[in-house]
C-alpha cells in the first residue's frame, strides 16, 4: 500500500475519535459553565424584571437548555462560537482575534526554546552520567519544577526590572522584545526542566543500547552516533509529551499574562469565566482541545517517523 494511502487511512481513523472526542468536551463545557451560579446578565444593579426578560430573549436564554444547547452545537459546526455575552457588538471570534498574539508568541518563543535548551542539556548531562555536570544541570532542573511561576516572575521583575533596571516591568508594547524575555523565560523554565530529565532518561537507555556499541566499534566519530543514531531513539518518550505541553504554552499562561500585564488567552479566559461569559469560555475550550487533537495527531506522525518499528495502518 502506497505511503499516501496509509496516511490518508491514519488521518481518518484519528478524525473518527477526535470529532466525538471534541463534542464531548463542548457538551461537559456547554452544561457545566450554564449549572454555574450566576447569569452573564447579574449586576450589583438589580435590572427590571421585564429588560432582563428582552436581554434572555435577545440571547436565546428564554428558551429550554436542550434548544439552547441544539443553537449552540449549530453555530459551532458551522464555525460561529456566537456572541460576546460582555463585550458590546463582538462575537467570540473576534475576542480571540485580539487576543490570541501575546499567548501565541510568548507560548511559541517559550516552546521552541525549552526544546533546543531541554534536549541539550538532556544530551550532554547523559554522556557525562554521574559527572559534575550532569548533577549540576539535574539539580537546576528539580528547582525549576518546583518553584512555581508565581514565584520566578516576581523575582524576575524584582532583579532584572526594578534592580538593574534592564528590563521593563511588564506589558506588551506591540510585541516589543524586551517586553518577551521575561514571560518566555518563566514559561521555559519548567518546560527546560522536564524536557531535560525526559531527555537525559531516554538517551542513558540509548547509550548503552548494543547498535550504539556496535556504531563505536565501526569507529563512527560520536558526534554522529549522538546525533543520528541515539537521539533519534532517545526522543521518543519525549515527543509524547511535547503535543500537549505546546498547546498549554500557546493557550496562555493565567499567572504569567496577569503578573507581566500581558492581554492574552490565559488572563482573557479566567476574566470571562468570573464574568459568566459563556460564549467565551466555551470558544476557548473548544480551541484548546482542538489544539490538544492536532498536536497529539502530530506527535503520533513524529513518533512513526523517528520510529520505523511504528507503523500508521
Amino acid at each position: 500500500m502506497k505511503l499516501s494511502q496509509v496516511m490518508l487511512r491514519f488521518l481518518l481513523r484519528r478524525l473518527a475519535v477526535a470529532i466525538p472526542t471534541l463534542f464531548v468536551v463542548v457538551t461537559l463545557a456547554f452544561f457545566m459553565m450554564r449549572a454555574a451560579p450566576g447569569s452573564p446578565f447579574s449586576t450589583d444593579r438589580k435590572l427590571p424584571p421585564e429588560i432582563e426578560r428582552n436581554i434572555e430573549k435577545k440571547f436565546h436564554f428564554d428558551e429550554p437548555l436542550y434548544v439552547q444547547y441544539g443553537r449552540y452545537l449549530d453555530g459551532v459546526v458551522h464555525g460561529d462560537f456566537g456572541p460576546s455575552l460582555k463585550y458590546r457588538d463582538k462575537t467570540v471570534l473576534d475576542v480571540l482575534e485580539e487576543n490570541y498574539r501575546p499567548s501565541l508568541t510568548i507560548g511559541g518563543a517559550a516552546f521552541v526554546l525549552s526544546v533546543i535548551l531541554g534536549v541539550s542539556l538532556g544530551v550532554v548531562a547523559a554522556m557525562r552520567q554521574n559527572r559534575a555536570f550532569d548533577h549540576t544541570a539535574m539539580t537546576v532542573a528539580i528547582a525549576g519544577v518546583c518553584i512555581p511561576s508565581f514565584v520566578t516572575a516576581p523575582l524576575l521583575q524584582l532583579a532584572l526590572a526594578s534592580k538593574l533596571g534592564w528590563l521593563p516591568t511588564g506589558g506588551w508594547d506591540g510585541g516589543a522584545w524586551p517586553n518577551l524575555i521575561m514571560p518566555v523565560a518563566v514559561l521555559a523554565l519548567p518546560q527546560v526542566a522536564i524536557i531535560s530529565r525526559l531527555t537525559r532518561a531516554g538517551m542513558i537507555e540509548v547509550l548503552h543500547a548494543n547498535y550504539i556499541r556496535t556504531a563505536r566499534a565501526k569507529g563512527l566519530p560520536e558526534p554522529t552516533i549522538i546525533l543520528r543514531h541515539a537521539l533519534r531513539a532517545a526522543v521518543l518518550p519525549l515527543v509524547s509529551y511535547l503535543g500537549p505541553a505546546c498547546a498549554g504554552l500557546l493557550t496562555g499562561s493565567l499567572i504569567v499574562e496577569t503578573i507581566f500585564g500581558l492581554p492574552g488567552l490565559g488572563k482573557f479566559f479566567v476574566t470571562s469565566a468570573l464574568q459568566r461569559d459563556y460564549t467565551v469560555v466555551m470558544g476557548l475550550v473548544i480551541v484548546y482541545a482542538a489544539l490538544i487533537l492536532a498536536l497529539n495527531l502530530a506527535a503520533d506522525i513524529l513518533y512513526a517517523v523517528l520510529d520505523p518499528r511504528v507503523r500508521l495502518a
